[in-house]
């Protein structure tokens, strides 16, 4: 194996194997390993210098072992290094044939006439993977010509808009089904008895002990009312469970408590199913009267007139 690579190949690649592996496996947020933790530098470079020494100690063994050796077993490890020579003759062969590289003997047959100073230059053939390059390089010129250009194919600009489009349509499709990625805009009102029920279990858990079981309100608000501090409607008490009520009044962020936006929606869609239920001694109303302005208005009843009025 150091035959084929050389001691200034073998240690970069160890060493940067290690770092990238030191990289990867340490989190170090938006900045190298190696800034951030300024031991773990030190760690590589005392690797480093350590993998330099123990190349150096070997090369050193190894030409000392050499010397020490008889000329029989000289001439065996020559003859060893031969065979593993000779199993890379692919390697060879394939170098060979895309290169086409002359033997040193046959300079002089590659010499051209002219003479500049003593300075004589080689009639070298291109290297025929240079050729093969070329050839492909024009091949793709041809292709992406015809391809953008004739055929009217969408450029990188116009590839990014249309991603950006679909990704900005799968992202709305997204939201409207994650239910952890919920806000009050998207909020709906939930009227089924499973969700009902589990919004009740929420309440109980979490809200009884400010508003009352029954909702009738203790410390805070009375919810079974058609009064608000903060609005009615699912939007708004969404709203309101989620980031709290008035700053310094009590009523908590919920969000940073533990309630994900599925389980505020069901304990809002609870709240809101209670209104009306009229608990026993409810605490006095707080806030405003709230009209849902989205709700359908109801016509006006017609006003009577002379003509619809018939006298008995």
């Amino acid at each position: 194996m150091k035959k084929f690579f050389p001691v200034y190949v073998r240690v970069p690649v160890i060493f940067f194997i290690v770092f990238g592996l030191m990289e990867y496996f340490i989190d170090s947020g938006d900045r190298p390993a190696f800034i951030k933790y300024p031991m773990l530098s030190v760690f590589l470079f005392v690797f480093l210098f350590i993998l330099i020494a123990i190349e150096i100690t070997l090369s050193a063994v190894n030409r000392v072992m050499y010397q020490l050796m008889t000329p029989e077993e000289k001439a065996k490890q020559e003859y060893e290094s031969s065979l593993t020579l000779t199993e890379s003759t692919w390697y060879k062969n394939l170098m060979q044939r895309l290169t086409k590289t002359q033997p040193i003997e046959r300079e002089g047959d590659l010499l051209m006439d002219h003479d500049y100073d003593g300075i004589k230059e080689l009639d070298n053939n291109l290297p025929p993977w240079w050729v093969y390059l070329f050839y492909i390089c024009i091949v793709f010129g041809v292709v992406y010509f015809a391809r953008y250009e004739l055929f009217g194919g969408d450029d990188q600009e116009t590839e990014l808009k249309i991603e950006m489009a679909q990704a900005k349509v799968d992202v709305e499709e997204y939201l409207k089904t994650a239910p952890d990625l919920m806000d009050e805009k998207t909020v709906v009102l939930l009227t089924d008895a499973p969700s009902l029920a589990a919004g009740k279990e929420i309440f109980t858990t979490n809200c009884a002990a400010c508003h009352r079981a029954d909702a009738g309100g203790q410390i805070g608000p009375n919810l079974t009312d058609d009064h608000w501090i903060l609005g009615g409607g699912i939007k708004n008490v969404f709203h309101t469970i989620t980031n709290g009520g008035r700053d310094g009044k009590g009523m908590i962020s919920w969000k940073n408590n533990g309630l994900k936006p599925k389980e505020i929606q069901k304990v809002a869609s609870y709240i809101l199913s209670l209104q009306g239920s009229n608990p026993k001694d409810p605490k006095a109303p707080d806030g405003e009267i709230w009209v849902d302005e989205s709700a359908p208005k109801k016509d006006a009843p017609a006003k009577k007139t002379a003509d619809s009025i018939q006298v008995k």
